[in-house]
């Protein structure tokens, strides 16, 4: 059992360990030009916040989850020994996203308005309703990125990622000084080095798909990225609600905490807490990836016994971590407040709320893993489901009310945010739990059948995925052959 464990990490940390470098790294570009304008004026760090947060950051969520939908299609796809399928999904995806760009375009367009309307002030609306303009070419990049992204992580070419990302950080960090602050472009200058950095990563990768490193993955391009798209359009959606209700949890929480007593004392404790939570989920983030590409693998080469064991491994290993980084977090309550903020009173509030944000991380160390489960085996629709009931219709309203009606102030909008998480994370451990692996593996194969052709032709004919969007849908598992993973 030994062996096989450490056999098992061994894959994980090969996936985990790059994924996590490239998350942190895309992370941090738009982090440094915040910390770039900062260095011009009080207004220009407010407006590329605003708009990084606000505008970038939400058509980030939805457009990432879009692509995460390439998760279960490619990894299950490779797993089969269908990698000439990979390029036709990737291919496909960026059709369903750049479409999607082209309408959440009108949120840049009209930025300023609706900025004011959730209650920026004017100066702020105005100056990040212009930035946002300039700033809609990230918007495409990040539809040209996500599906590369997945159709290079599915064939465990995570290395190449972590390789361009950090190339794009270097580049990024050392233009946005040149730039912004040496020849004084200001805003400008960061428009151009952001919007570059994006286009830097989408080009360096393409460069990879297309220079023939991926053989049998990508053919070229062909007209059946046009095919079926319904199919794909229905577990796109559901994959980007599934993402999106998660990371607008978080948001909601700052959002309530500014209607408190000592509302600013409140937002910047909490804004320290959640940036905190942020980088450490990075580490979870990476096992989320990690195990998602296994689970889909195992399930798409017919190994239902090792998709299962991939999964208690990755939980295992990734709480952990998280125990381990609650442990020294908790370690360093009565010090490390004092490094983000001059504030006795923020200080004070983030020292108070140290134990519940230890808990938290914990909490949210095993959550991801589960969610990349729920990505591997193509369960996206039904966790959406899961994660509206358990956060929005349970954890939120309990937080309010904790928070407001009982007088808890902070640590009751955290309570009910912990509780909505932890009965996400139970539902979906039992999820897990009661899967029938065999089961899940043997309708993929059965489907194989139902639909057709030889098991080791690269001209199989694709099967219609709108006429069978449902159980994709519910599903999405790929053609099964005996040919073993790569992984």
């Amino acid at each position: 059992m030994m062996k096989e464990t450490l056999k098992e990490s061994k894959k994980l940390w090969y996936l985990a360990g790059p994924s996590f470098f490239t998350s942190v790294c895309q992370y941090s570009l738009g982090a440094i030009t915040q910390t770039f304008a900062g260095q011009l004026s009080t207004l220009d760090l407010a407006t590329v916040s605003v708009e990084n947060t606000l505008i970038a950051g939400f058509c980030f969520g939805i457009l990432l989850g879009m692509g995460s939908a390439l998760e279960t299609l490619c990894g299950q796809a490779f797993g089969a020994g269908k990698q000439h399928m990979l390029g036709i999904y990737m291919q496909r995806s960026w059709v369903i996203l750049n479409t999607t760009s082209v309408i959440l375009t009108i949120l840049y367009i009209f930025a300023t308005p609706l900025l004011k309307f959730i209650g920026q002030t004017s100066e702020i609306s105005e100056a990040a309703g212009k930035f946002a303009l300039l700033m809609i070419p990230q918007l495409f990049a990040y539809a040209m990125n996500f599906p590369t992204a997945k159709f290079l992580q599915a064939q465990s070419k995570v290395m190449v990622m972590a390789v361009i990302a950090a190339i794009a950080l270097v580049l990024h960090t050392l233009f946005s000084w040149l730039v912004i602050v040496k020849l004084q472009w200001g805003l400008v200058g960061a428009v151009v080095v952001l919007n570059g950095s994006w286009w830097f990563i989408v080009l360096a990768q393409l460069g990879y798909v297309f220079s023939g490193r991926c053989k049998g993955a990508w053919t070229g391009f062909s007209i059946k990225a046009f095919e079926n798209l319904w199919g794909f359009v229905r577990l796109s959606l559901s994959s980007a609600v599934m993402l999106c209700l998660e990371v607008w949890y978080y948001v909601a929480l700052v959002l309530f905490a500014g209607y408190l007593k000592n509302a600013k004392i409140s937002v910047d404790a909490l804004s320290i807490c959640i940036n905190l939570l942020g980088w450490t989920v990075m580490v979870a983030i990476g096992f989320n990836a990690a195990v998602s590409v296994r689970v889909s693998n195992e399930l798409g080469a017919a190994r239902p016994k090792a998709a299962k064991f991939s999964v208690v491994v990755a939980a295992a290993t990734s709480f952990m971590i998280g125990l381990l980084l609650s442990l020294a977090l908790v370690t360093l309550r009565p010090k490390y407040p004092s490094v983000f903020s001059s504030s006795k009173e923020v200080q004070q509030l983030v020292y108070n709320l140290t134990p519940l944000l230890a808990l938290t991380i914990a909490i949210d160390s095993i959550q991801p893993v589960l969610s990349g489960v729920a990505i591997g085996a193509g369960w996206q629709g039904l966790v959406a489901y899961v994660n509206i009931g358990c956060y929005y219709l349970f954890g939120l309203p309990l937080g309010l009310v904790l928070g407001y009606k009982l007088h808890l102030g902070v640590k009751g909008i955290w309570y009910g945010l912990m509780a909505g998480t932890t009965i996400q994370t139970l539902v979906l451990f039992l999820m897990t739990y009661r899967t029938n692996w065999n089961k899940e593996a043997s309708m993929a194969e059965d489907r194989l059948k139902q639909w057709g052709g030889p098991r080791d032709a690269n001209d199989v004919k694709e099967n219609e995925l709108g006429a069978n969007s449902n159980q994709i849908f519910s599903h999405s598992h790929i053609q099964i052959t005996d040919r073993q993973p790569i992984v």
